[in-house]
C-alpha cells in the first residue's frame, strides 16, 4: 500500500502524455515512435479494472526488489524492511512513477534486477533468478533506453571482474540481456507483425541535434542544396528538440513525420558527425553534464501536455473518463504542483547526497571498513546511474525524468552501504549509548 500512495491519493492511477500512444499499439496492431507494443498490450489487460493491475503490479514488483536486495544484505527485520520502504516512499520519486502508466518504473528494477543476477545469484533460488530474467527482459522491450542500459551494464560487468571486488557471474546477465534483445523484436512481431525493435532512435537523436544547433549549422553550411529536403525549412527549425518532436505545425510533420523523414533524418546525422566531430563531442558532454543535474519528480499536470493521452483514452478506453477526469492530476493540477514541488526539495537533495555519498564509499571504503560486497554495490548503482545519464542526454535531450525515475536507487544503496560498514555501525553504537547515558 506504500508504493501506491501517489495513485491512490489522486484517485486513479498517473498518466503521462505518452500513455495513450502505447494504449493504441496493441489496439490498433502498429508501431510507433518509441512506444513499446509489448507494454501497450501490459496496459491494455488492466483497462477493464482502470489500468489499477497495472500500477499494482508495478508496485508490487518494484517493492519485492527492494526487499530482495535487502534480503542478500541480510537485512531482514520486518520493522526495518518497512522503514526503509517507507523512507523510499517518502524521500524519493519511487512511488510516483510505479503508480504512472508508463515503463519508466522498469529501469530501475531492471538495474536492482541486474545486479541481483550478476552478484547475488547463489543467495537466491532458482525461481527468483529466473523471475529476475524475466523482469530484465520485459523492461528491455518496453523500453529503447532500458534496452541500451542493460546491454550497456552487461558489457561493463566483464570489466569489472578486473577490480578488486567480488567478481560477477556472467551467465544470469548475459542470458537476461539476450533474452531481451530477442523479446523487444519478437513482442513487435507477435502484436503489430513487425520484426523490428521499437522504432526511433534516429528521430530522438535527430532532435537532441536539433536543440543543440547541430542541425542549424549543418543546414546555415549546406543550403541551398536540391538534395535537402529540410533546407525548406531552414528558417522553421525550432529551438528545441520536443518542439521539433511534438510541437504543432512543426517542419518533421510537413517532412512526413518521423517514418518520412527518416532516412534524411539518417544522413544528416552521419554527415554532420562526419564534418563536426568536436562539435558533437562538446555537445555530448554538455547534455550529459545538464542531465545529471536535472532530476526533479515529474508528473504531467500542463494540459497542452498531458491532452494527447486524454484524447487516446477517450477514443480508446470512453468508459474510464469520468473517473480519469476526476482524479487530481487533471481536475486540480496546481494541487499536485504544489505537492510535488514539497516533495522535489527532499527527493532531489536526497538523490544528490545519496549519490555524492556512494563515491565516497568507492573512493574511502578502507577508511569506512567498508566489505569489498557493499562496495561492488556502489560502483554498479553509481554505474547504471552514470550509464543512463549519458544515453537520455546523448541519444534524446536532457529531461529531469529522465534521471529521477531511476535515482531513488542511491538511497536505497546508501543504506545497505552504511549497513555494512563497521565503523558506521560502531559509531551508531556509541551514539545511541550516550544517548541513553
Amino acid at each position: 500500500m506504500l508504493a501506491l500512495a501517489p495513485a491512490l491519493w489522486n484517485g486513479f492511477p498517473l498518466i503521462f502524455p505518452d500513455t495513450g500512444g502505447y494504449l493504441e499499439r496493441p489496439l490498433t496492431g502498429t508501431l510507433e515512435l518509441g512506444r513499446s507494443a509489448l507494454y501497450g498490450l501490459f496496459l491494455a489487460a488492466g483497462v477493464p479494472l482502470d489500468f489499477w493491475p497495472n500500477i499494482v503490479a508495478q508496485a508490487a514488483l518494484t517493492v519485492w526488489l527492494v526487499i530482495t536486495m535487502l534480503r542478500v544484505f541480510a537485512v531482514v527485520r520486518l520493522t526495518l524492511v518497512l522503514g526503509v520502504v517507507a523512507a523510499l516512499t517518502v524521500m524519493s520519486a519511487m512511488p510516483w512513477y510505479a503508480d504512472t502508466l508508463m515503463p519508466d518504473i522498469f529501469l530501475p528494477d531492471a538495474v536492482l534486477a541486474l545486479y541481483l543476477l550478476a552478484f547475488q545469484s547463489t543467495r537466491l533460488r532458482t525461481w527468483e533468478c529466473t523471475g529476475l530474467l524475466a523482469v530484465v527482459a520485459f523492461a528491455m522491450a518496453s523500453h529503447m533506453a532500458t534496452l541500451a542500459l542493460c546491454v550497456a551494464l552487461v558489457s561493463a560487468l566483464a570489466m569489472m571482474r578486473w577490480m578488486p571486488l567480488p567478481r560477477a557471474t556472467m551467465t544470469w546477465p548475459v542470458t537476461a540481456a539476450a533474452a531481451g534483445l530477442l523479446l523487444a523484436p519478437l513482442s513487435n512481431w507477435a502484436i503489430a507483425g513487425y520484426f523490428t525493435l521499437t522504432p526511433g532512435g534516429e528521430t530522438f537523436l535527430f532532435g537532441r541535434l536539433v536543440q543543440d544547433g547541430i542541425v542549424g549549422r549543418y543546414v546555415a553550411d549546406r543550403c541551398p542544396d536540391p538534395t535537402l529536403r529540410l533546407c525548406e525549412f531552414k528558417n522553421e527549425i525550432p529551438a528545441t528538440a520536443d518542439e521539433w518532436l511534438w510541437g504543432p505545425g512543426n517542419p518533421l510533420g510537413k517532412l512526413g513525420g518521423w517514418r518520412g523523414y527518416q532516412p534524411e533524418a539518417r544522413r544528416i546525422i552521419v554527415e554532420t558527425l562526419q564534418l563536426y566531430p568536436g562539435m558533437h563531442i562538446k555537445e555530448a558532454v554538455s547534455t550529459s553534464v545538464q542531465q545529471l543535474f536535472m532530476m526533479r519528480t515529474e508528473v504531467s499536470t500542463v494540459p497542452d501536455w498531458i491532452a494527447p493521452a486524454i484524447e487516446s483514452l477517450r477514443r480508446l478506453t470512453p468508459q474510464l473518463m469520468p473517473r480519469l477526469k476526476s482524479g487530481r492530476q487533471i481536475a486540480t493540477p496546481k494541487t499536485v504542483d504544489r505537492v510535488l514541488g514539497v516533495l522535489n526539495a527532499v527527493h532531489v537533495s536526497i538523490a544528490a547526497v545519496s549519490m555524492a555519498s556512494l563515491l565516497g564509499a568507492i573512493l574511502f571504503w578502507r577508511r569506512l571498513d567498508l566489505a569489498p560486497g557493499p562496495v561492488a554495490l556502489a560502483a554498479f548503482m553509481l554505474l547504471a546511474i552514470a550509464g543512463n545519464i549519458v544515453i537520455c542526454a546523448v541519444f534524446s535531450n536532457p529531461v529531469d525524468r529522465y534521471q529521477s525515475r531511476l535515482v531513488w536507487i542511491a538511497p536505497l544503496a546508501l543504506f545497505i552501504v552504511l549497513a555494512g560498514s563497521a565503523s558506521v555501525r560502531s559509531r551508531l553504537t556509541r551514539t545511541v549509548e550516550k544517548l541513553h547515558a
